[in-house]
């Protein structure tokens, strides 16, 4: 009797204990679990593991690491049922900048590059209006502003690459990006990933950031 007791009461404080480990380090052995089904390309030389959050924009827009621009994880992430892209790529980020901020989405693409020609219109999530995107080269006239999508040629990494202006600081000649997929490295500000320098040359606006090949501006609904 006072033996099964004993083995009863062991029992229960085993079952306790290993209750509040896996409760303290689950989110450890499930970093631990989904790491080992990533892809090679996705665990090795990694800026920063898969998955890590990199930083946060303004609106709680989490930038989540891809490991490296090799790293490809093909599930879709979704914010309130619509869909944004492909884990944890920067066509994704700039996608759900955009619902956060704006209540907008582009369309599909294959590799960011292909959103300064294929990508001439978003949809407004509430009612399905398009409201017109135009493109304005590296050196135009009109200035970028925040919310403008910064787009990258082909050339950089075969796929180019989207970034969000959040930031247009004249005063001190740069801009101020939220993105991902870029260095996959952690955040250089608070709300924002990188400073790139703005030069004004006569009434041009110029990036100094390389393949850089304009930004796109939203406009009114048509």
């Amino acid at each position: 009797m006072v033996i099964t007791l004993v083995k009863n009461r062991i029992s229960f404080f085993l079952l306790v204990n290993l209750t509040l480990f896996l409760s303290c380090h689950a989110e450890e052995i499930s970093s631990t679990i989904i790491s080992s089904q990533l892809p090679q390309s996705c665990r090795l030389d990694c800026a920063t593991p898969y998955g890590e959050k990199l930083g946060v924009a303004a609106g709680e827009v989490v930038a989540y690491s891809n490991c490296n621009a090799q790293c490809v994880v093909r599930e879709p992430y979704y914010q309130n049922g619509t869909y944004t892209g492909i884990k944890w790529q920067c066509v994704e980020f700039a996608r759900r900048w955009l619902l956060t901020h704006q209540g907008v989405v582009y369309g599909d693409v294959d590799v960011a590059a292909e959103i300064w020609d294929k990508i001439t219109l978003v949809t407004r999530v509430a009612d399905g209006k398009k409201l017109k995107v135009e493109s304005h080269l590296n050196g135009s006239t009109q200035a970028p502003q925040r919310g403008d999508l910064l787009i990258y040629a082909r050339a950089y990494f075969n796929t180019g690459h989207i970034a969000v202006i959040t930031e247009v600081d004249l005063t001190a000649g740069v801009v101020r990006v939220a993105e991902q997929n870029f260095t996959n490295q952690k955040w250089a500000g608070n709300n924002y990933a990188r400073e790139i320098d703005l030069v004004i040359r006569g009434n041009q606006y110029w990036l100094l950031d390389a393949y850089l090949l304009g930004w796109k501006h939203i406009l009114s609904v048509i």
